[in-house]
């Protein structure tokens, strides 16, 4: 599922008094045993996924838990992703924080920075050293720890079968080269008015596996400080190339964004999409394919990378915190880690979602039905932890520097320099 990054601009106020909530604390700054254990209740926030997908791994943890602990009250309330950050903000401010949050991983660090979640030690929790690179960046700032990753959501290739088979292409390609030799028989054989890769140029998640695929980055970090480095060489040789891409194979508007790439994708217009793996099945979904022929007929594959290797990913996905104005932060810990740990892995799992871990995501890569997202996933990039990236209007930067580049208006130097110049002005600013 696709989430909106939602800046937390009144972080600020609402941990007024933060810095004398320690003498209430039930529990140590790192989520260790202390006085966590004389916890009376706990208060677990989450979003309806967990309510509606999977309410039996909430009762397990729960009762793990309440085993250690007899007698302790374990309430849960259940937000969607549209109106949490508003309600959560509200409640920071006042003393009754809940104890466990779930946020959207790229919502963590504009909390993180302001000094809204504690500190938590990696070794109490499960599989640790094994998180997914693009999850554990997500909970870590200034080299600690404020977050456990819960599960992950990857991209993956998709493209229509009946149209590869069409133009002569029989499998699906393992490599950049044999990619882009099918999607050359692809646009020939369909003409100027179909895009053998529908990839919406203001697409920066899609943009920046380029980047980094190519040994670039968004920013890098030197000295404690941050820097724009999109101009690099490395950078401008990955957005050079997904400028040949778009002018190869993307026929349709060059201003577009991602937001309606499946129901377009549905439209028949197209080949092939690079995206969100949910987004195959919803443009198969009889509501959005027009064509009658998608059902079936659409396959994901690892996306290949123009570097040798598969295509660095963006992981979308969940991650658990603990508000530093908790009360029971010791108890909180251990509840994430029957929520998160082994066996709640393999719950999610079985629920279709990939796992926090390497050593999870393993398992999977033998299973014709999983192997796919969690080869794809293995290879993954995050937005850069700085303090004022949550400041950065990223979104509109990345987007207008796609969009210059798609449509001509500025070279891909030009519009990659804009777009450093832009990021440098707040990147550091806390």
């Amino acid at each position: 599922m696709k989430r909106k990054f939602i800046a937390a601009m009144g972080v600020a106020g609402m941990l007024a008094g933060v810095a004398a909530c320690g003498s209430g604390d039930s529990g140590d700054s790192k989520g260790g045993a202390a006085k966590g254990e004389s916890a009376k209740e706990l208060t677990v926030w989450l979003t309806v996924d967990a309510q509606n997908n999977w309410p039996e791994l909430v009762k397990a943890a729960d009762a793990a838990v309440t085993e250690k602990h007899p007698g302790i009250k374990i309430k849960h309330e259940y937000y969607g992703w549209p109106d949490k950050n508003t309600k959560l903000d509200a409640v920071l401010a006042t003393d009754k924080a809940p104890d466990v949050v779930e946020m959207g991983n790229t919502e963590m660090l504009g909390y993180t920075v302001k000094g809204a979640f504690a500190e938590l030690d990696p070794a109490a929790f499960d599989n640790s050293d094994a998180w997914l690179d693009g999850l554990k960046s997500s909970v870590t700032y200034g080299g600690k720890t404020y977050g456990v990753p819960y599960y992950a959501g990857g991209r993956v290739a998709n493209w229509r079968k009946d149209v590869a088979a069409a133009a002569g292409v029989k499998a699906v390609p393992k490599t950049y080269p044999e990619l882009t030799a099918a999607l050359d028989k692809i646009q020939a054989k369909n003409g100027d008015k179909f895009s053998a890769w529908y990839q919406p140029s203001r697409d920066w998640y899609a943009a920046m596996s380029f980047v980094y695929d190519a040994d670039g980055a968004i920013a890098e970090e030197s000295g404690g400080s941050f820097k724009a480095t999109l101009s690099s060489p490395e950078s401008v040789k990955g957005l050079k190339e997904y400028k040949r891409v778009l002018d190869a194979y993307m026929k349709g508007d060059k201003t577009k964004d991602e937001s309606d790439r499946y129901i377009v994708y549905g439209q028949g217009k197209s080949g092939m999409i690079f995206g969100s793996a949910w987004e195959g099945g919803a443009a198969e979904d009889p509501k959005a394919d027009k064509t009658g022929k998608l059902k079936g007929n659409l396959e994901n594959f690892v996306m290949p990378g123009p570097s040798g290797g598969n295509m660095p990913v963006f992981l979308g996905g969940s991650d658990l915190a603990v508000p530093v104005k908790s009360k029971a932060k010791a108890v909180a810990a251990e509840w994430i880690n029957a929520f998160t740990g082994g066996k709640g892995q393999q719950g999610l799992i079985a629920k279709g979602n990939l796992p926090n871990n390497k050593t999870d995501l393993a398992t999977l890569k033998g299973d014709p039905a999983t192997a796919v997202p969690a080869t794809a996933a293995e290879s993954s990039w995050f937005v850069p932890m700085a303090p004022g990236w949550g400041q950065v209007e990223k979104a509109q930067v990345l987007q207008t520097m796609l969009q210059s580049i798609a449509t001509g208006k500025k070279s891909v130097e030009e519009a990659a320099k804009d777009a450093d110049t832009a990021i440098d002005k707040v990147i550091n600013t806390k």
